[in-house]
């Protein structure tokens, strides 16, 4: 490899002996850090929040290096979604009619289906997708 880089094995060798630099060395001490207020919070936080409770225990990091340090740890923050309903009950339109009428027991096969919605949201609103008989 030196030789396709062109570099010495002596400077090879040297680079291998030198000490860990101080930002090596500080992302080694906050890292365990960031990922145990990250486990303690059930792995909600985000950099911000991690920020702010690591600067209650006298560490100062940027958000930044925050954000870098969790990806190498392969931490990423659970989202939740906020609910939305999808069904509005309530309307003047015209409703199917329940051709089961909840009667599940059939006396004999391939007589009735039933089928699911499928939600699909696009730039205009939602499209319902329904299968067709």
């Amino acid at each position: 490899m030196c030789s396709v880089l062109e570099v010495p094995r002596s400077g090879y060798y040297e680079w291998l002996q030198q000490p860990e630099s101080s930002h090596k060395a500080a992302d080694d001490r906050v890292g365990p850090k960031i990922k145990t207020v990250f486990e303690k919070n059930r792995k909600i936080y985000g950099t911000r929040r991690i920020k702010r409770d690591l600067a209650e225990i006298g560490e100062i990091v940027s958000r930044p290096r925050i954000s870098r340090l969790m990806k190498e740890q392969g931490l990423r923050c659970k989202s939740k979604r906020k609910f939305k309903a999808t069904t509005n009950s309530k309307h003047n339109r015209p409703v199917a009619p329940n051709h089961l009428e909840r009667q599940f027991q059939v006396s004999r096969p391939d007589t009735n289906y039933v089928g699911d919605i499928t939600y699909i949201p696009t730039g205009e609103g939602w499209l319902y997708l329904v299968p067709e008989r």
